[in-house]
């Protein structure tokens, strides 16, 4: 069993050889239809598997084709990080869609609606402005 320290830092090495292949890498033309980020790399203890978690930027339709490309390039991904990445075994990969940056944008634009439809006495304050100078500069 590795150390978190390890597990850690195999990760974030996984994690920027995986984008180095996203860039220039995959000639899979599935890959290149929507926007693709790594967000994070989840790396077993016994540094036997790797979940890639990506996020991707597009339609729906872009989406679903880029996560078939990923899961059709995982033998490769997994051969370049063996070559790559100095390790007794290469972890399997696996491509995980990442929609927490999707949720993030929905609860945003959720409480800026709620903070628009509320009534205009309910609302807070501006505190911006020096009206009361209490305290001397």
């Amino acid at each position: 069993m590795a150390t978190t320290r390890r597990v850690s830092r195999v990760a974030e090495l996984i994690k920027r050889e995986v984008s180095q292949m996203l860039l220039s890498g995959i000639k899979d033309d599935r890959v290149g239809t929507g926007m693709v980020s790594v967000t994070d790399v989840d790396v077993s203890g016994d540094l036997q598997h790797a979940k890639i978690y990506v996020s991707i930027y597009g339609t729906d339709e872009a989406k679903a084709e880029t996560m078939a490309g990923l899961k059709s390039a995982t033998g490769y991904v997994r051969s370049e990080l063996g070559a790559r990445v100095r390790l007794r075994r290469t972890p399997e990969v696996v491509f995980v869609e990442d929609r927490s940056i999707e949720r993030g944008n929905k609860v945003l634009s959720l409480l800026n609606q709620i903070q628009n439809n509320r009534p205009k006495e309910n609302q807070v304050p501006d505190d911006s402005t020096d009206e009361d100078d209490d305290f001397p500069d």
